[in-house]
């Protein structure tokens, strides 16, 4: 199934190679762009299966997708496992309901937040940060993709554990396959 899911992101342009200053100031010659899934039904749905598969595996209440890649995602999955979705602002608004988190949830519960990816993991952080303010409980982070640099270890220093589908070294070995076969 790994293999099936990299030869997707690898033929539908979400991973692209060159030079990228990555969010957390990395400079890597690869890059991850999941947004494009919104693009691909077929592949998001694939992959919604994927993290289903991952999340049935967890004890939770609601799925909270991580803004702004993760919420597509984390839609598809919640619509894949008919289970309720929430997701939290990055900051309060001061209009409105000038909640931090949106959708329906009741203090103590169970939050999984879902995302796209890692790569130091502070993002997801300041995000569960923002769940745990109105009285969430968040254990557990769902990405598709670990780049392997630190998210996993950051995660867990802050008492959070790391679940992820692939990592970035499945992407090159399967990018190295592909090479040599051309």
């Amino acid at each position: 199934m790994k293999y099936n899911l990299i030869r997707d992101l690898i033929d539908c342009g979400c991973v692209r190679f060159g030079q990228f200053t990555l969010k957390s100031g990395i400079v890597s010659p690869i890059y991850i762009d999941l947004r494009r899934l919104l693009s691909q039904p077929e592949i998001l749905r694939r992959v919604a299966r994927l993290y289903a598969e991952k999340l049935r595996t967890l004890n939770f209440d609601r799925l909270a997708g991580i803004p702004y890649a993760g919420l597509p995602i984390a839609t598809a999955v919640a619509l894949e496992m008919n289970r309720p979705l929430i997701y939290p602002r990055s900051e309060k608004k001061d209009y409105g309901t000038r909640s931090l988190v949106e959708g329906v949830y009741t203090a103590g519960e169970i939050a999984v937040a879902v995302d796209d990816l890692i790569t130091d993991g502070e993002t997801k952080i300041s995000s569960i940060k923002n769940l745990e303010s109105v009285g969430l409980v968040v254990r557990d982070v769902v990405v598709l993709v670990d780049r392997g640099c630190g998210g996993d270890r950051t995660l867990a220093s802050a008492g959070y554990k790391l679940h992820a589908i692939v990592g970035l070294e499945d992407i090159m070995a399967q990018c190295a396959i592909r090479v040599v076969k051309v």
